[in-house]
């Protein structure tokens, strides 16, 4: 006859019992508190406190990574597609202070900008995980290298934000910035490193190439020019590209069939805006094509940046702008008409054509909903304000500008991930 088990035995598997259970539920919390709790300002839930890195999947032996990649990202996983998540404790990645490479033209704090919600949003894909940046691995992968950001000014501030995020972790005595012409780059000496920033508003030849003084009445881009400004992009490892905003004067947009050093400028055509900017984007394609190699290069196109200049496509004021807009746009489907969505096909129709991958930056839908982040009124400006903009400060607020630090630090995390876990 078996004996019962002691009481002490008893109580020993009991407590492994509970305590198995207590494990089970903490890892379900983990797991899918960000679909059980709210996203709201009022709750931070806890996989938002927990955010490791994807693990990249077994790989076969003939799969090959594009270069600086270092592992897969998820599969099934659709980065852009997600929700805005409160997280105070990791936001914001840096401060205005901490960053002496900041413009005064996104510093909104020190420009007195009131509130600072705006600071604390952070991307939440639906089905994954964005890794952490990681500004030494960043650094690491691209020793000996040459990054460059080529486009326009909202190109320029995820430069500003790239740089930000990689800075603090380099000595004062190891890192400068230097500009020359429509260059700026950025170098980390003990990395024989770049991250650099090229102004070409429209990638193309135009008549605004100037980075000092490119406001033009009329904007008129080079048939087929890619060459002007491309030769100052030949060796670089890793290029990110945008355009978008200086093509949008209209329906039809000015093209120059002659050059710019002729005397009388008269070979001039209007073309459809979506059919000139189609034009931009094969000249874009085939310089790719012939000057970079998929072996060593990669390339980024951001897609358009949103701005929000008409309250009432909201349903706010009907003379309003984002000025003093504090709050995200609540409705997921808001498509702002000033985000062209034929431009969009013609991205996608033309870079199906690449020889060369171009991974597409798809920052366009998760940045609709955020006219709180623009700069706004809280920003330096070349001149002196007007009676009639001091009386009406929604008539002058920039909403197509960002604040920084804010929503393109997410930009520059997408292209992180999209970098090292394609």
């Amino acid at each position: 006859m078996e004996l019962a088990p002691s009481l002490p035995i008893l109580r020993k598997v009991h407590f492994y019992n509970y305590l198995f259970l207590l494990l089970s539920l903490v890892v379900f919390l983990i797991t899918y508190s960000s679909y059980l709790l709210p996203s709201s300002p009022s709750v931070t839930s806890l996989a938002n406190l927990i955010w490791p890195n994807p693990k990249s999947p077994k790989k076969n032996k003939d799969d090959i990574l594009p270069p600086f990649a270092i592992g897969e990202g998820e599969k099934d996983c659709n980065l852009f597609n997600g929700k805005w998540i409160w997280d105070e404790t990791n936001r914001p990645l840096y401060s205005e202070s901490e960053c002496p490479y900041l413009l005064p033209q996104v510093t909104c704090q020190e420009h007195g900008r009131p509130d600072k919600d705006y600071l604390y949003w952070r991307w939440q894909p639906n089905d994954c995980l964005i890794p952490r940046f990681n500004a030494s691995l960043m650094l690491e992968n691209l020793r000996g290298k040459r990054m460059m950001f080529v486009g326009d000014s909202l190109n320029r501030g995820q430069f500003n934000s790239m740089v930000c995020l990689l800075h603090k972790i380099v000595p004062n005595d190891a890192k400068s910035l230097d500009k020359v012409n429509s260059l700026v780059i950025f170098t980390v000496k003990d990395y024989n490193a770049t991250i650099e920033f090229y102004w070409a508003p429209f990638l193309l030849e135009s008549n605004a190439d100037s980075p000092w003084k490119h406001t033009v009445p009329n904007r008129i881009v080079r048939k087929n020019s890619i060459d002007t400004h491309g030769k100052y992009w030949k060796g670089v490892d890793i290029l990110v590209f945008n355009t978008y905003i200086w093509w949008m004067s209209g329906r039809t947009f000015k093209i120059l069939n002659g050059t710019f050093d002729d005397d009388n400028i008269k070979d001039i055509e209007d073309l459809p805006t979506s059919d000139a900017y189609r034009m931009g984007m094969k000249n874009l394609l085939r310089w790719i094509n012939k000057n970079m190699d998929p072996k060593r290069n990669r390339v980024f196109f951001t897609s358009m940046s949103p701005s929000h200049a008409w309250s009432k496509e909201w349903g706010g004021d009907p003379n309003g702008s984002c000025y003093n807009e504090t709050k995200m746009i609540e409705d997921p489907n808001y498509w702002g008409s000033d985000s062209r969505k034929s431009i969009m096909l013609v991205i996608k129709e033309e870079f199906s054509k690449s020889k060369v991958p171009i991974t597409f930056l798809n920052i366009t839908q998760l940045s609709m909903p955020r006219r709180d982040a623009h700069t706004s009124i809280y920003k330096e400006r070349m001149g002196p304000l007007s009676p009639q903009e001091k009386a009406k400060p929604a008539s002058y607020a920039d909403c197509i500008h960002w604040c920084l630090p804010g929503l393109q630090d997410v930009w520059n995390e997408l292209l992180y991930a999209k970098l090292f876990y394609p």
